[in-house]
């Protein structure tokens, strides 16, 4: 049957070709030139007897012969990187290999493997920092932490830390000295930090409308560093002393540790919030199954520890909030 079989390199410049309907795109993802996966496809064209797209301006479009066998095609090289897989895995431990958004691995999820790996000391971690979204049907990814709505067809996604929602945070200094944060409006006297949120992944509060929630009217929230990674907000925030807006979970270690504090008890919700995400048909495998539980009981761990601290024993909201305690 192999020799009836055309070549699989062409059969996978075919399908890639298909999927992302751009030549370019599927070279791309081969880390090939366009050129190549064009010459690829014609060869399969020839191979066959018959068009395999419809070539409209810039965009590929298959043609119905080509649809008749792509499920059949993306099923099969999907089965074949998960043999890969598992032989490369076999030669050594287990690996899960997760993505997340690169603030949130760093300020969050690095800081908690070393608790990961004494509990589950078989089990290695690659992390894939990225903000790029994963295809779990082509990359070799098992789990991803990102933030979003939690709409991922065909993908199981857990919300981690509850309804997050966007706070004002600072360095202690900021609460003494004669231009101390008393009110809202003090913030005048001190750098505003902007984070940029990238497009089409939600919408982000910003300093306009925190101060507007907040009743400041003689601060500027146009002024200020502003930065596409919010890691680096957070860093400006503690080392040129201003105030950043972010959300509990990615500023937890730092009102743990009294290096930021919450002067002002104004919250804003987001329009997205952090997830854990898989493949449906995979949640049963160990690797994932452990680090669920794992990810989920830290995440509630420390959303439980937040809550905490915002209340009194009494149960009454304590004004304003310095830190976590």
């Amino acid at each position: 049957m192999a020799d009836r079989l055309p070549s699989l390199v062409a059969l996978r410049a075919f399908e890639a070709a298909a999927r992302h309907m751009s030549l370019t795109r599927a070279a791309e993802e081969l880390r090939v030139t366009p050129a190549a996966v064009s010459h690829q496809v014609k060869a399969l064209e020839e191979d066959f007897g018959l068009r395999l797209f419809e070539r409209e301006k810039r965009r590929l479009s298959p043609t119905a012969e080509a649809r008749a066998g792509l499920t059949e095609l993306r099923g099969g090289f999907d089965l074949l990187a998960e043999g890969v897989r598992r032989i490369r895995e076999s030669r050594s431990g287990p690996i899960l290999r997760v993505t997340t958004e690169p603030t949130f691995g760093g300020r969050w999820l690095v800081p908690r493997l070393a608790n990961f790996h004494a509990l589950f000391p078989d089990l290695d971690v690659l992390i894939d920092a990225s903000d790029r979204l994963v295809d779990f049907d082509r990359d070799p990814i098992d789990v991803g932490v990102r933030w979003g709505a939690g709409r991922y067809p065909g993908l199981e996604a857990e919300q981690l830390f509850g309804d997050e929602s966007v706070i004002a945070v600072c360095p202690p200094s900021l609460l003494e000295g004669d231009r101390a944060l008393r009110a809202p409006d003090d913030l005048r006297f001190h750098p505003l930090i902007h984070f940029d949120w990238p497009a089409g992944q939600g919408e982000w509060p910003d300093w306009p409308a925190w101060l507007a929630k907040a009743g400041a009217r003689k601060v500027d929230g146009a002024r200020g560093l502003r930065f596409t990674a919010h890691s680096h907000a957070i860093r400006a925030a503690l080392d040129n002393g201003g105030a950043v807006l972010a959300t509990p979970s990615l500023v937890s270690a730092d009102l743990r540790s009294g290096a930021l504090v919450q002067p002002f008890d104004v919250t804003l919700p987001t329009g997205a919030q952090m997830h854990l995400v898989y493949r449906r048909d995979r949640a049963g495998e160990p690797a994932i199954a452990t680090f669920r539980a794992w990810i989920l009981a830290e995440a509630a761990k420390d959303a439980e520890e937040w809550t905490r601290s915002r209340s009194r024993p009494d149960g009454k909201r304590s004004r304003p909030v310095r830190g976590l305690g």
